[in-house]
């Protein structure tokens, strides 16, 4: 109801800010009561949309428009337009993100590692997987025997779809809508796209190989190991049951060639089955015997094959999907018929006996033998250790005459050699004490020309010390005399000597003017005076006047 005309205007709305005061009129009611101002930080944000058309601002908003209001800021929404939600900023890491779907035209897209808010035309996305890989993501990507074992956990399903792939592994992704298949090797995070979906791999597995035992997101490259148990047949129709273990790895250099990683779905069973039919064709031809003897060789030339000088290969390729099996172990060899089995028993534990008895009968002939050849070379060596004895006899009497001999004139010799060396000593005796008396004579003279050399030096020193002191009293003297009559002649005075020093000479040219005496001459017979040259100068000084 207006205030002017008093009239109801239906279905109309009025928006009322505070501070106010006011009653409803009739016919008028509050919507929601009274609201809150709703306060924004710059992290929140509010969806709106239009029930009728209005002018929001500078902009004009028709029924319909959805339009989003980001803080910060004091907010309250205009009474033609309704709260559809309120937003908050989503922070992600570089590993996380969410899937973003656009309400206009559908498209789903994935944010990752920035702090990301849904504008108004986009809402959160849940991505469903299928129910083996849902398991399977959330258990590490990989499953042995029966799924139902499988530890079951919730997930957020906006949340971008994180998969770390192991060292050694390689992984592939399938996009629907590009229709293309990448790989992506461990060790590494796999953030699965909106349109793209992991590649399962159900391989076999147990002893012997059964399909479908183990579920797996990532395929490890290897070097590894696998074993399998197959029945075989010989051409004697002797069935054997063998137990054979595998070394295979991928040979993949780049990306390129990882593709071809997942084109065979169970490496595992075609492989053993591949391996297993070699080795049954190749053990089908050679009876039971032969290949009781030769197994090793039979079967790693049926697996590897022969090159063309007749040797064995050391691998066996798979070029479908870059297998390389580089080893085959035998690690039992059983027969499946029990006869068969107590035949074998029977036939080893007879030729356990033939070969032990042939060892038994080549010990004692051995033992015979080496008895024999111990006896000869105990007969040799005794006619060598009588012949050693005769000779050393011989040896001993040569020695004992010449001991004799040299008993007779030892005595002499000894006697003779002692007086000589008596007097060899003496008279190095006497050299060694003249030598002895020529060195201490040399020492004393050296020690006299040293203290004579001290005593030189000590005079000289003192000579000079002497002279140093006598030239610095004197030169201080000198300095004492000099300052003496510098300070006499300070304290007299300038004018003082000046008047002094012409007192004499002008007081005898006024007695000389007084007598009439122009000039004169003054001598003694110390000093005589040249007077030739006086006279010149005399008449000279006339002449001028």
């Amino acid at each position: 109801m207006t205030k002017k005309t008093g009239n109801n205007h239906l279905g109309q709305k009025k928006l009322i800010r505070g501070e106010a005061t006011f009653f409803l009129q009739p016919g008028e009611r509050l919507k929601n009561g009274i609201e809150k101002v709703r306060v924004l930080s710059k992290r929140d944000g509010l969806v709106l949309s239009a029930q009728e058309g209005f002018q929001d601002g500078d902009v004009v908003r028709r029924p319909g428009d959805r339009w989003l209001v980001k803080g910060p800021c004091e907010y309250v929404p205009p009474v033609h337009a309704e709260l559809i939600t309120v937003r908050e900023e989503i922070p992600l890491d570089k590993n996380e993100g969410i899937y973003v779907r656009n309400i206009k035209n559908g498209d789903v897209k994935k944010i990752c590692g920035q702090t990301y808010m849904l504008n108004e035309d986009e809402e959160l996305w849940s991505k469903e997987l299928p129910q083996e890989i849902e398991k399977l993501v959330m258990n590490s990507g990989i499953a042995y025997g029966n799924a139902d074992s499988v530890i079951e956990r919730k997930r957020d399903k906006t949340r971008v779809i994180s998969y770390r792939v192991p060292h050694n592994a390689a992984c592939q992704i399938y996009d629907y809508k590009t229709k293309k298949a990448r790989t992506v090797f461990g060790p590494n995070i796999v953030l699965l796209g909106a349109d793209e979906m992991f590649t399962p791999l159900n391989l076999s597995g147990g002893k012997p190989k059964r399909a479908n035992k183990i579920r797996t997101l990532h395929l490890m490259l290897g070097p590894d190991f696998m074993t399998d148990i197959i029945t075989v047949e010989t051409s004697d129709h002797a069935r054997l049951s063998l137990r054979l273990s595998y070394n295979w790895h991928f040979k993949v250099e780049n990306e390129a060639q990882g593709r071809e990683l997942f084109s065979v779905a169970d490496f595992v069973g075609d492989s053993c089955k591949a391996v297993a039919s070699r080795v049954r064709g190749a053990v089908a031809g050679v009876p039971f015997d032969e290949f009781h003897k030769l197994s090793a060789k039979i079967i790693r030339a049926s697996v590897f094959g022969m090159d063309e000088n007749g040797k064995i290969r050391d691998e066996f390729y798979f070029p479908a999907n870059r297998l390389l099996i580089t080893g085959i172990d035998i690690q039992a060899v059983e027969p499946t018929d029990s006869r068969t089995r107590t035949a074998l028993q029977k036939s080893v534990q007879l030729a356990i006996e033939i070969t032990t008895s042939s060892q038994a009968q080549m010990a004692r002939q051995e033992a015979a033998r080496i008895a024999q050849e111990a006896d000869g070379r105990l007969d040799r060596q005794k006619i060598k250790d009588e012949n050693k004895a005769e000779v050393a006899r011989k040896e001993l009497m040569i020695l004992q005459s010449e001991t004799k001999s040299i008993e007779t004139t030892g005595q002499a010799k000894a006697e003779a050699q002692g007086l000589a060396e008596a007097k060899r000593i003496a008279a190095q005796s006497r050299v060694e004490v003249a030598r002895q008396n020529a060195k201490a004579s040399g020492l004393r003279s050296k020690a006299k020309l040293e203290m004579l050399k001290l005593e030189q030096k000590g005079e000289l020193e003192y000579i000079k010390q002497k002279n140093e002191i006598e030239a610095s009293h004197k030169d201080k003297m000198t300095q004492i005399e000099s300052k003496k009559f510098s300070d006499m002649i300070t304290a007299i005075g300038s004018d003082t000597l000046q008047a002094i020093a012409t007192a004499g000479p002008a007081l005898q040219a006024k007695l000389l003017k007084g007598l009439g005496i122009k000039s004169t001459l003054i001598m003694d017979g110390r000093n005589p005076i040249n007077l030739f040259s006086a006279a010149s100068g005399m008449m000279g000084a006339v002449g001028s006047q």
